[in-house]
């Protein structure tokens, strides 16, 4: 017994030393191994048919399954859902379409089964947040690309193990982070790239979205495994809607900065327990959580180079939705929700120019792949938010038919999902300071930017 008490003395000592401390999620892993290679600007050999697999064709993924069965040179091969009913919808709607894909349903590792009879291209991967990291991991290791839902995984560990599968097996995985397809963050990411803003400073990024219902999905759905996320985590769950595009206005890990360290704060945590208790009955499981994860929470993040960028996430309160999206720089800066813009020699940069006028005003600056691309998307009748998941779809399929790089490289998805666990433990610290890992282990310095003459 008195060696049990000296153990447990002496691991709470340690946790004290370490939650004292500040930078100890930031380590690094030890250096690529020899026969891996890195993967900043990877470019796959082309595929002229592109098989693909589902996993998870739920909400999300059933349109995922339905978008890319539209597009030309496609195969859907495989679908794979832990419940029958919506993996033979989904196989329904895609034999419409002419594909003949394996139908795999109950066992949780039925996707396993999946990869290794169907020998698919590509997997998409639409699960709950715990299965992203391995259903990746198994996806690369069988031979195929993969394609996350956000965020790509939930531990800083998890990330590593992405990263270094991908370079060990020569796989695309990359987070389908479909904002950064939206005209808008598009139309910004162009007038960056022309340099209308001068030096970039600093950034805002935001996901704003009011999703109490999704609670009343108690048994399967989004709200049955999202819940106990938001009652047990406490920081800032879902950063890469708003960082993605922000991330790349700034080129962070792509040649000229990176992300440094952030600091993460959240409100108190009342709006989902309120919503459980008027919502159901005192005894429903809801009801039995006690949450912890605040109602917003914002981050701030300084780069290596000291810019600053704050992101924020509340999918609580009562509040419209948001993505704010703001960039600044020297000679100005570009704002979304709604559209408007504030830029010396673009009329007045002491009030927003917005509405008519920011359309008139940046009309020459529409993003090549909006302008190529967005007729071709829509005839073909892909897709969801107003047209970014079609867009991002499509432009994967191209890639991969070209064998040009992805538009989004593992890298990416890793530091910005890495914000999850980090704030995570700022907030455990009260506020103490985090350092990001360098999942390139210095190879961002190498990397080209996002190119947008695409």
């Amino acid at each position: 017994m008195s060696t049990r008490r000296s153990f447990i003395k002496g691991f709470g000592i340690l946790t004290g030393v370490a939650a004292a401390a500040p930078f100890q999620s930031g380590c690094q892993t030890t250096s690529r191994p020899t026969k891996a290679r890195y993967m900043g600007d990877f470019a796959a050999p082309q595929l002229e048919s592109v098989k693909c697999a589902f996993i998870g064709v739920g909400a999300r993924g059933r349109g995922h399954c339905s978008d890319f069965a539209r597009i030309p040179g496609t195969q859907v091969v495989g679908i794979c859902d832990l419940y029958q009913d919506w993996a033979e919808s989904a196989a329904k709607s895609v034999k419409e379409r002419g594909h003949d894909p394996k139908v795999y349903w109950g066992d949780p590792n039925a996707y396993k089964k999946m990869l290794q009879e169907t020998k698919p291209d590509m997997v998409v991967i639409s699960t709950n947040w715990e299965n992203h990291a391995p259903q990746c991991i198994d996806a690369m290791k069988a031979g195929a690309h993969a394609f996350s839902e956000v965020p790509i995984a939930l531990t800083i560990k998890e990330m590593w193990d992405i990263v270094d599968t991908s370079e060990a097996t020569q796989r695309h995985c990359m987070m389908l982070e479909n904002v950064n397809y939206g005209e808008s963050e598009l139309l910004f990411l162009n007038m960056v790239r022309q340099g209308l803003l001068g030096e970039l400073l600093h950034g805002e990024a935001a996901y704003i979205h009011e999703l109490r219902g999704q609670m009343n999905q108690v048994e399967r759905g989004t709200g049955s495994w999202r819940t106990p996320q938001y009652a047990h985590r406490n920081g800032n769950l879902y950063p890469t809607h708003g960082l993605g595009p922000v991330a790349q206005y700034m080129n962070l890990a792509r040649g000229e900065d990176n992300f440094g360290r952030l600091v993460s704060f959240s409100s108190p945590a009342k709006g989902r327990a309120l919503y459980a208790k008027a919502k159901f009955p005192a005894d429903h499981k809801w009801n039995q959580l006690d949450f912890k994860g605040g109602d917003i929470s914002t981050s701030l993040i300084k780069t290596t180079l000291g810019r600053t960028i704050m992101v924020q996430w509340d999918e609580t309160s009562p509040r419209p939705y948001s993505r704010h999206n703001l960039i600044q720089g020297t000679k100005g800066t570009l704002a979304s929700f709604p559209d408007r813009m504030a830029i010396e020699g673009m009329g007045s940069y002491h009030s927003w120019t917005e509405g008519e006028a920011f359309k008139k005003a940046t009309a020459e600056y529409v993003h090549p792949l909006i302008k190529r691309l967005k007729e071709t998307v829509e005839k073909a009748g892909l897709s969801g938010h107003g047209g970014m998941d079609g867009m991002m779809r499509w432009r994967i399929i191209e890639c991969l038919q070209k064998g040009i790089p992805l538009d989004q490289n593992v890298y990416e998805g890793c530091f910005w999902s890495a914000v999850g666990p980090l704030s995570e433990l700022s907030m455990a610290q009260d506020g103490m300071p985090q350092k990001f890992p360098d999942f390139t282990r210095g190879n961002w310095k190498n990397t080209k930017p996002l190119a947008v003459d695409i």
